[in-house]
Formats: structure tokens, sequence, C-alpha cells
């Protein structure tokens, strides 16, 4: 690289900025059939474990074809308009906006051929590759914490997935057949055959009885209503956390088999001098903390608060990363996990500890359900999507006092049925239902009367113990989604804990 200079973003051709900003895509397509017979299955549905929004049904010959353009799970860089065009020599990047860029220079055997540091950019940079343009196979982007990886082909340059983001995770499930999940190995995989077996006898869909409301409020602690508990005074002062920053965390944690990590996502509009609320957001199954922070429909909403948000990683049990919601995923103690993440960012950031809320996708809506059951002392309120609490965690709820609850649902969940039972995997999880919860909540924060249905067109308990809420949104025709923040995020943020919790 001879020289590197900056251009005015108002130079010409910032047209190239949206040609190659387009995310990274997947696609998949073969055949169902049975294991025994070798029968070709008809109306085996399928669904995206790991990714929300993906859904298909096999056809009447069996093959099925999925795919995805990249929008919902698999974006680029930090950036959303950064762009890059290489012609000849000069490599021109669009719209860069970072305190550093690194630019690395990759061949077709992933050796880095050329790096180059920059600092404080914004707007247009073009380098001058020389002769290492016709060697260049990749080139990556870093800013700041963030990268991208491009692809050199002879029609242009190509975003790749981002490094770190799991390909889809699949399952099929047709009634009188067992689960099964597929993961993905490449980005495009065609002439799949996919086997489906009956499930074995031993299977059961009956987990024990689920134990009543009255029997788990016994040990319930009476708290007041967050108007007549007054405010916890924070210091803000010797916290060194930093504005728009995105840290990876690695904790040694009590019950977990090894170090745990977290993103910690802090926004540009954290300020440092107040107390702000802290948003934990857990991935699906099978998923990370990176695809969650993309994928979550709350993080542009909190974002334009100051809040703090963590994105915690899951570790895998059987099916990938996972949380340990009993008896399944994961043989770490996530509780602890849980606690040491809000210590952590306690310590380092001006956090006001009766705002602290959870939420989660899939497995990661299964992990929010489980605590509020567990840590009620410790969240504010909780807004799970798409995963019910099961008759094993539910059974040992464990509440210290009422907590207010937002579910979200769809009717045509394929993953999580909407109606609950057995997951169909082995795994002894036997859900609730969407209803099963929302009824469960209800009699456990003790709600009186029926449910009405609000200005969201959600269900909603609003007569129930110290003014909390419990609320079940269900979406006709829905399928396996993330949580709607629009509605979640307003919902959560009106909810403080009691100072007499806070530890």
């Amino acid at each position: 690289m001879k020289s590197t200079k900056m251009l005015s973003i108002a130079s010409s051709a910032v047209l190239f900025s949206a040609l190659f900003s387009q995310a990274f895509a997947w696609s998949i397509d073969g055949v169902v059939k049975s294991k025994i017979s070798g029968r070709l299955l008809p109306g085996v549905k399928i669904s995206t474990f790991n990714i929300a929004g993906y859904e298909t049904t096999s056809a009447e010959d069996g093959t099925f074809s999925l795919s995805g353009d990249g929008t919902a799970a698999l974006a680029s860089i930090k950036n959303d308009n950064m762009a890059i065009h290489l012609e000849g020599n000069m490599l021109t990047i669009y719209n860069a906006d970072a305190r550093s860029l690194r630019v690395s220079v990759i061949n077709p055997l992933g050796k880095v051929l050329k790096e180059n540091e920059l600092g404080q950019v914004q707007g247009i940079v073009t380098l001058n590759l020389g002769n290492l343009a016709q060697g260049a196979k990749f080139i990556r982007l870093n800013a700041d914490r963030f990268s991208s990886t491009y692809m050199v082909t002879d029609k242009g340059v190509k975003p790749l997935k981002k490094e770190g983001d799991l390909l889809p995770m699949l399952q099929f499930s047709m009634d009188g057949y067992a689960n099964k999940v597929y993961q993905m190995q490449a980005e495009v995989e065609t002439g799949i055959t996919i086997e489906m077996e009956r499930p074995s006898s031993s299977s059961s869909t009956d987990i024990g009885p689920i134990i009543s409301s009255s029997s788990s409020n016994n040990s319930t602690v009476s708290s007041s209503s967050a108007g007549n508990d007054g405010p916890v005074v924070v210091d803000c002062s010797g916290k060194t956390v930093k504005s728009n920053t995105d840290e990876t965390i690695k904790l040694t944690v009590q019950g977990s088999s090894g170090q745990r990590s977290f993103i910690m996502h802090v926004p540009s509009t954290y300020k440092g001098d107040t107390p702000v609320p802290l948003f934990i957001d857990y991935h699906p199954i099978g998923g990370s903390s990176e695809g969650q922070m993309k994928d979550t429909k709350y993080k542009a909403l909190t974002d334009k608060e100051g809040v703090i948000a963590l994105y915690p990683q899951g570790t895998t049990k059987t099916m990938g990363p996972g949380w340990n919601v009993g008896p399944c995923c994961s043989n770490d103690d996530d509780l602890e996990f849980t606690r040491a993440m809000i210590k952590y960012a306690r310590e380092k950031a001006c956090i006001d500890p009766q705002r602290i809320y959870a939420a989660g996708f899939s497995m990661g809506g299964g992990m929010s359900n489980h605590v509020a059951c567990m840590m009620s002392d410790v969240f504010a309120a909780v807004a799970p999507a798409a995963m019910d609490l099961n008759r094993t965690n539910s059974a040992q709820c464990t509440k210290a006092r009422p907590i207010s609850v937002i579910n979200f649902r769809g009717t045509a969940d394929y993953v999580c049925k909407y109606q609950g039972g057995d997951s169909g995997y082995n795994d002894g999880l036997n859900f609730l239902g969407a209803e099963g919860t929302f009824k469960y909540w209800a009699e456990a924060d003790g709600c009186t009367g029926v449910p009405t249905t609000n200005s969201n067109g959600c269900q909603e308990y609003s007569n129930c113990r110290d003014g909390v809420k419990v609320v079940l949104c269900t979406k006709q025709g829905g399928g396996h989604e993330q949580g709607d923040g629009n509605i979640g995020w307003p919902f959560l943020k009106q909810f403080t804990l009691p100072a007499s919790f806070v530890k």
C-alpha cells in the first residue's frame, strides 16, 4: 500500500454505498423420508431453530426448499452503509465512520498479505493496493470492534458472512415422528436427505404434575409496590465503561465448567452521569450472543435511551449453545452466570438496580421465563418470546415476589407449539403451552378477574398483586419469531424492582 488519503464525504461515487451492502444469504433443499420404510414424507413442517422467521412444509413428494436473504439475522458491519469498491489497484471505502479502521488484504490461501491501520476515519477512504490487488481474494474491514469480510471476484466485491455468525439450524417436525434437527454446514446445500424416526416407546409426554400456584406462593415474600418503596440512590462516580462500545467479557463463574462470556453493549447515548436500565437478552439454542445482538427487536429502542444491554453466550449439552432451564439444555448454572453478569455490569457502569430486565428468543425465551421464576428478586420484569415454561422448572419455581411478564407467541410456531406438550426430542422438556404459561403466571402473581384485550391487542391481567401485570401477545398464524420490541420495551420499562430487594 503506497498511500492513504481521506476524501470529502461529498465526493462523487457515493452511489456505490448501496451496491455492496446486501447481507449474507443462505439456501438449502432436499428430501424428507422415513428412516425405517424409506417412504417420502409430505407435510413435514420445517423451521429455522436459531434464526427467526423462516419456515416451510415438505411437498407431496417429500421435497423441500428454504432460503434466506440474510436480512433477518446475518448483517454486516457496524455502519450499515459502509461499503467497498475495488477498481484496478484502487480500493475505495464509502461511508467510513470509526475511531480505528484496519484494512486487511488476504490471498486465496487465507494469508494476510498486508494490513493498514487508520485512525479517526469518517467519509470516504481510498487506498492504493498496488500489486497486491492482483493477488487479493478477500478484503477484511475491522471498524472498531466490528468486522466484515468481502470476497474479490471477477464480477466485483461480494460481502461474506460475518465471522462468528452461525449457519441456520433447521427443525423438522411431523405428528407421529420424533423431531429432527439439522445443522447447516455450508451457505448453500442441495440434495440433503433428512430421515425421520418414530419416537421411542420410552418417551413420555407426562413429566409429572404442575405444582399449583398456591403451593409456590407459600414461599412468596410480600413486597410493596414500586410506588411506595422509594428509589435506590446510585453513585455513578468511578465507573469505567465507555459509551459506544461492544466488549466481550469473560468470567469464571461458580457452577460452570469453563469461563463464561457475554457481550456488554454500551450505546453512544450512555452518558455515565445518571443510572440507566440494564437489559439482558438471551439467544436461542444453537445461537450466539453476536447473533442475538443483531436479531433482537429491542436494541434500536433501548439504544435511544442509553440502556446498557448484555448478550450472554450459552453452553452446549445437546443441540448447540443453550440454557439450563431444567432438564435441558446445558449442564452449567446459568442463574449464577446471570448474577455474575449483573454484578460485573453494576461495577463497571452506572446501572439502576431497580430497572433490570430480561428478554430472549426461543430457548432464550425459555431462559427469560426461567429467571422470572428463580430471580424475581433481581429482575423488574421479563419479556420471553417463542418458548414457554416447562413442567419441571414451573414446578420448581421459587418466586421472591410477584413479577410482571409479557410473553410473545405465534399460533403456527412449529418449534415450540402454541398448545404446549412434549418437545419431541426426548430431552424431558414438556411445555405448559402459551395459554398454560399465561394462566400459570396469572395465578402465581395473584391476579384476579378475567384477562382483557389491551391497546396492543394482547390479553392482559392487570389486577394482580403489587401492581404487576401478566400479558400474552398472540400472533395468529405467527411462527417461531423474535419478540416485538415496540410492544415489549414500553411494557418492561414501566416496572421497577422494589427497593427492599436491591442488594
